[in-house]
């Protein structure tokens, strides 16, 4: 299991000590960044390197409300690409179809 040892800012909303999500989209690309470390992708411990450095891009330009998920889904994308695991436009697509998709679309009713 990879454990999130990251804190305050950098920490994922969190709630009784489990994360949480705000919009499908963001349980999805959370779950595929775990997944693809745990299958040996890259360390998690890499991958926070990524979410410190997109968090510390926004602190510095600050224009934008902070959207926790958002400096996630950097993160995630450019160390896909860093690792050519997947072409950043191939990747920026697919995280801009997730984000459109309704709740409940990948579930049968």
């Amino acid at each position: 299991m990879t454990e999130i040892a990251l804190e305050g800012r950098l920490s994922p909303p969190l709630e009784n000590g489990e994360v949480v999500f705000a919009a499908p989209w963001q349980s999805r690309i959370f779950g595929i960044a775990v997944g693809l470390s745990e299958q040996g992708h890259y360390s998690w411990a890499e991958f926070q390197e990524y979410l410190i450095a997109a968090i510390g891009e926004w602190d510095v330009s600050d224009t934008d409300p902070y959207e926790y998920y958002d400096h996630f889904a950097k993160a995630l994308t450019r160390l896909l690409v860093d690792r050519s695991l997947v072409e950043q436009l191939q990747l920026t697509n697919l995280i801009e179809e997730f984000r459109q998709r309704p709740h409940g679309h990948d579930h049968d009713h």
